[in-house]
């Protein structure tokens, strides 16, 4: 079963220079890309910062919208992991309320919502007394924890997950990253798994598309791509990766 379905996106930016801010040509940030993505797999898009993929997670949760193509996409229930937890937890929020407040804003009972915390820490494998803390009390690999929470907490069907170790050392990324996995074997979650890294979206994807200047230049299960890369982009990019990460 498909949960997603893009066709020929384009998203172009306007270029603006000097003091009058005039026009001077675009940055074809997303052109014509296409891709499908099966309910419960992990689709990962790799390429060098300013490629366009982040811009294209966008696209696809509705956060921008692009100026030609279609998104098919399976569910309303979806959600977003950001790259650095510090910034996209607000400070001033306690965990409950960073972890409760989709729920609040839907409009369930305080019980629902404090059951529910309840269970999602323990999903994420933080103890309940992480609830009355706020983000600045724990570490970078803890903070994503909650960030992972935040977004499970209103059962969503469909993950973005934008760089979600890049802030993180080694030793946490495998943490974080199996827990990702785990999450997705118990719920049957639809990850889109964006990143620069081919180390983790080996260790987590069983298809890739990699992403160029604004275009998908291949794309394949992970197998073909990490041994029989056919572009020469790809190549470049598996010739200066070393494996760091058990095999899964």
């Amino acid at each position: 079963m498909m949960m997603l379905k893009c066709e020929n996106l384009k998203k172009y930016f306007p270029i603006r220079r000097g003091y009058l801010k005039e026009k001077g040509g675009v940055v074809k940030a997303v052109d014509g890309v296409s891709l499908e993505i099966a309910k419960g797999e992990t689709f990962g898009v790799v390429g060098e910062s300013g490629c366009g993929k982040t811009t294209l997670g966008k696209i696809i949760l509705g956060i921008i919208r692009a100026d030609s193509g279609t998104v098919s996409l399976g569910t309303d229930a979806k959600h977003v992991i950001f790259q650095d937890p510090f910034n996209s937890l607000n400070p001033k929020m306690k965990v409950f309320d960073i972890i409760g407040e989709g729920l609040a804003i839907r409009g369930e009972d305080p019980g629902i919502i404090r059951r529910r915390v309840g269970e999602i820490l323990d999903l994420v494998k933080l103890p309940n007394s992480s609830s009355s803390k706020y983000p600045h009390q724990f570490s970078g690999g803890e903070r994503q924890r909650i960030a992972i929470g935040r977004a499970l907490a209103t059962d969503p069907e469909f993950i973005v997950c934008d760089e979600p170790v890049s802030s993180l050392d080694v030793t946490i990324q495998f943490q974080i990253l199996k827990l990702l996995k785990d999450i997705q074997k118990k719920l049957s979650i639809t990850y889109l798994f964006i990143s620069h890294d081919l180390r983790v979206v080996k260790f987590m994807c069983q298809r890739v598309a990699v992403m160029r200047q604004g275009k998908i230049v291949e794309q394949g299960s992970s197998e073909e791509i990490y041994t029989k890369p056919s572009h020469p982009y790809t190549q470049a990019l598996l010739s200066s990766i070393l494996d760091i990460y058990p095999q899964k």
